[in-house]
């Protein structure tokens, strides 16, 4: 149907339908700096996963490791292969050469090198950062068929051992080691991990829970033997499996356990997790699997063991629009308010681009699971990690789905803000959000029992800030390896924005944030 009007008459229809669409978007949100508070740990930053163990000697991997711990000060790393042979721990063939005399074959407590574990361990310590020793994988001369091995470039080998009895007297003398390296005191903070994804391709006993059982059973009485203080779990599963069948057989045979573990991501589907016929958005899927694991402890005979999610992120898969881009901001910050009080820590994977799960890297935006690409570039969804680092450590509640609001030590008012929307485009080609108007989100801030007219930070990561996915598709995307000068100018778009400073007006801040944007604002309690 066609209307006629006269131009006086559009123009108040045009005002009315631009400007009621936006007053329908502006979200208003009251903060009151006096409000009951609940305790807020960063949980969501307590952990990171990381390339295997080996990477860890790389001078990359640590000047990685230095850079995320100063923006979040995380305080543990987890990543596989500690006990695979590149790591050097197990040889019992191992022959030691003496100058002047024959060689001579060792079967004793030589038959176990600590060398690279030490180094290992000591680099990472000496970072501040303590080790979440995940157990894995097998030795190839423990292994009971050594040629079942991994998919991943590096190829682990996923076999039970063959003797048992080898296995424990492994795990014995590498928890005697630390234990004589690093004190009971050190060690006895730190996790241990039995095995990797069990019901998936990383363990190949048949059939797969019992035989994990057994692996499981051997490796916590073993430890638990050498010193009853060092802290053992599993079951270590994708999608947020086998939890309820786990506590249930340590309960039954008596296996001691002191946390539970397991792994969700974004991506995962209902049927696989939840074991139901949804559609269960990105942004919901790794809360759903948290509760739903979280429930199943509080109904389990240990209602508050600790719950690790040993592994998460917004993609299993390698999607640069996804973890390469500014979408992880909102993402994240949803993720970290929906899944609030039912964890204990969350380690997300994983921390740097060192990583060689898929082979070696050669571009450093090709949706790998880092925080920080190839040559050091800072990602966004490094920035997000450090502008969600600035949150209080006390939560003011709220009804909003798009904010957390928070104490900080000092008296300030915390808040992040951001505009979800699902990633854009598809494959290895990024897609910028649109950037129409209609795509922002303004907020109505008003804050009680501040000075009206506060002080104000602003911290944004969006399109415009501390992007350097944006300045990579600039270059038109180099297939290959890149110039310093490009390096330098990826690091610098990567950057962290400059804060802007602010004040409230009559205890009022009106803000707008892009799609696919996080702010953060910090308000003066003085």
């Amino acid at each position: 149907m066609r209307y006629s009007c006269n131009k006086l008459m559009c123009l108040l229809l045009f005002f009315f339908s631009f400007y009621g669409e936006t007053a329908r978007a502006q979200e208003q949100i009251r903060i009151s700096a006096k409000a009951a508070t609940t305790p807020f740990p960063h949980f969501w930053e307590k952990t990171f996963g990381s390339g295997r163990a080996i990477l860890s000697l790389r001078e990359s991997y640590r000047n990685d490791l230095r850079t995320v711990k100063k923006a979040t000060n995380f305080e543990s790393i987890r990543f596989h292969g500690i006990l695979m042979d590149e790591v050097g721990l197990y040889d019992p063939d191992r022959v030691v050469k003496n100058p002047g005399l024959a060689a001579e074959r060792v079967h004793d407590a030589s038959t176990y090198n600590f060398s690279y574990i030490d180094q290992i361990y000591d680099g990472l310590l000496a970072n501040g950062v303590k080790p979440y020793v995940e157990l894995s994988f097998m030795p190839r001369k423990m292994a009971a068929d050594p040629a079942v091995v991994h998919p991943f470039w590096y190829h682990p080998i996923v076999s039970p051992p063959k003797d048992y009895a080898l296995w424990d007297d492994m795990l014995r003398a590498f928890a005697v080691h630390l234990i004589e390296r690093y004190g009971i005191r050190e060690v006895a903070t730190w996790k241990f991990e039995v095995w990797n994804e069990p019901n998936l391709d990383f363990w190949a006993g048949t059939p797969k829970q019992a035989t994990y059982w057994e692996l499981y059973d051997h490796t916590a009485r073993t430890l638990k033997a050498v010193s009853s203080r060092l802290q053992v779990g599993g079951p270590s599963t994708a999608q947020a499996a086998w939890v309820g069948d786990f506590l249930a057989h340590t309960k039954a045979q008596s296996v001691p356990v002191d946390f539970v573990s397991t792994h969700v991501y974004a991506n995962d589907t209902a049927d696989n997790v939840l074991k139901t016929n949804e559609n269960v958005p990105r942004e919901f899927m790794v809360w759903r699997a948290v509760k739903m694991v979280h429930e199943q402890i509080v109904k389990s005979a240990y209602p508050t063991i600790p719950l690790i999610v040993s592994e998460y992120g917004a993609s299993y898969a390698n999607e640069p629009n996804v973890t390469d881009s500014t979408y992880m901001g909102p993402w994240l910050a949803n993720t970290i308010r929906l899944c609030d009080g039912l964890t204990d820590t969350m380690a997300y994977w994983a921390f740097s681009d060192v990583f060689e799960e898929q082979g070696v890297v050669h571009s450093p935006f090709y949706g790998g699971f880092g925080i920080i690409a190839a040559d050091s570039i800072p990602k966004p969804s490094f920035n997000a990690f450090a502008v969600l680092h600035r949150l209080g450590d006390k939560r003011i509640a709220l009804t909003s789905e798009s904010a957390l609001a928070t104490l900080g030590a000092d008296g300030s008012v915390v808040t992040a803000l951001w505009n979800y929307a699902p990633p854009t485009g598809e494959g290895a080609t990024y897609t910028m959000p649109s950037g129409a108007m209609g795509a922002k989100k303004s907020f109505d801030l008003r804050f009680d029992h501040v000075p009206a007219n506060a002080t104000v930070e602003v911290y944004r990561v969006d399109e415009m800030h501390g992007n350097s996915l944006k300045a990579f598709d600039a270059m038109g995307r180099p297939p290959g390896s890149l110039t310093q000068e490009q390096i330098r100018s990826l690091q610098v778009a990567g950057a962290m924005a400059p804060a802007e400073h602010l004040r409230l007006k009559g205890g009022g801040l009106q803000i707008s944030v892009p799609e696919h944007g996080l702010a953060l604002i910090v308000v003066s309690g003085r």
